[in-house]
């Protein structure tokens, strides 16, 4: 299939519900809703040959509405060719239809987006944090969670206040020094 039938059968089999198009360096985007994303998914993975799933991208746009993006990277190993699926969701839905039963290694790339961004997924057969411990109240992606970092009342977790960021444990000191030497665990403990 070339690159041009793979995106007529595309276009022809659902119009209106791709909403924009964009072409950069041969790689083509469609800006698509949410609501039709397994859909459009299920026919790229069974009638376009996207069998594998590169990424997923969640973006965060504080202060606009909707404020939350997601991209998903497709490849075609059989055209060679590059499709990316962008959609937007508003923080009050906060919320996808998972496509991990289409491409299982969306599994975790949904887990990880759920963790550091709190963007659900409906459906997921297995949604809770990958990175952060369990009961973590907060999404560190987030624009609006400061660099610092916020206090965390949880027992038994490290790090229970805000952790200050000069000469904190790995924030290095400009110098002229090799690296190693810069490294604030090589550095020998003051005292």
């Amino acid at each position: 299939m070339s690159r041009d039938e793979v995106f007529e059968s595309l276009g022809g089999s659902f119009g209106e519900k791709l909403q924009a198009e964009t072409e950069f360096r041969g790689e083509t985007t469609y800006t698509i809703s949410a609501s039709d994303l397994r859909e459009i998914a299920k026919f790229c993975l069974d009638k376009l040959s996207f069998d594998y799933l590169l990424d997923i991208t969640s973006i965060d746009n504080f202060g606009e509405e909707p404020r939350f993006g997601m991209v998903y990277h497709l490849y075609a190993m059989s055209h060679g060719m590059h499709l990316r699926l962008k959609l937007k969701i508003p923080e009050e839905a906060g919320a996808v239809d998972t496509i991990s039963d289409i491409w299982p290694t969306a599994n975790w790339h949904e887990r990880e987006i759920y963790d550091m961004m709190g963007i659900k997924f409906n459906g997921h057969p297995d949604l809770r944090r990958i990175l952060m411990w369990d009961g973590y109240p907060f999404f560190p992606l987030r624009k609006d969670f400061p660099l610092e970092g916020l206090p965390s009342e949880m027992p038994d977790v490290a790090f229970t206040k805000v952790t200050p960021m000069e000469g904190g444990p790995f924030v290095t000191v400009p110098s002229t020094a090799t690296s190693k030497d810069r490294e604030p665990r090589a550095r020998p403990p003051e005292l």
